[in-house]
């Protein structure tokens, strides 16, 4: 029980900051737009599951993953913080709500459903940020000891199961945030989590870079 504690109090504190359920659902609320609560709830169901899914796949084969297609970590940050920041951007030049006047068709559900992973699930919710932590933690968890690797993995797992049930409640529930306050304050709210967002995207590419340039300044 204490390495399932341990490493899930581990990867909790770790993944938290990087999946960032609520920030994360004002970010998707600018994404999705406006939608029926019906539409939210399934979608938000739905990325809750693929986040789990994806996290726990990660968790289990992202180190053996990366090594067989020959991907390096700082490659992975490089590449996956251009998409955030890439995304980041998008979002912070976006046409505000009042000039895109009554002409804007909401999209349908199975247009949106298609998204669930990308950009939904990946990188939006677990970014490259959550992989690199993940395909670190197992490697921490795997060490050649039977029932404590297993009480490790199982923490890691639990961990992710929690945050992506905050996910679920965040995202199902995130126009309902948003009303709680006035639409200038939320539209502001968006802006700043889209630069947020940006910010992210650059700092994981930059992490990246560095690393590569340490590489080669070893040789």
């Amino acid at each position: 029980m204490g390495e399932l504690a341990n490493f899930f109090g581990l990867s909790f504190t770790a993944l938290l900051p990087l999946v960032n359920p609520l920030g994360s659902s004002l970010v998707f609320l600018g994404l999705v737009g406006p939608a029926p609560p019906a539409v939210y709830r399934t979608l938000a169901r739905r990325i809750a599951i693929s986040t789990t899914l994806f996290l726990v796949a990660v968790e289990l084969a992202g180190a053996a993953m990366l090594r067989f297609f020959g991907i390096s970590l700082p490659v992975m940050q490089v590449s996956g913080g251009l998409v955030l920041a890439a995304m980041g951007w998008t979002l912070l030049n976006e046409r505000d709500e009042e000039a895109r006047g009554q002409s804007e068709v909401k999209a349908p559900l199975g247009s949106l459903e298609q998204k669930v992973f990308y950009p939904f699930t990946f990188p939006l919710t677990a970014g490259p940020g959550c992989v690199v932590v993940m395909v670190t933690l197992s490697a921490h968890a795997s060490r050649g000891k039977l029932l404590p690797d297993i009480a490790a993995h199982a923490g890691i797992v639990l961990a992710v199961v929690l945050l992506s049930v905050c996910v679920y409640f965040c995202y199902r529930y995130a126009p309902a945030i948003a009303a709680k306050v006035s639409p200038q304050t939320a539209h502001g709210i968006l802006r700043v989590m889209a630069f947020v967002l940006l910010c992210i995207g650059v700092q994981i590419t930059w992490n990246g870079v560095q690393a590569m340039l340490l590489t080669v300044l070893k040789r």
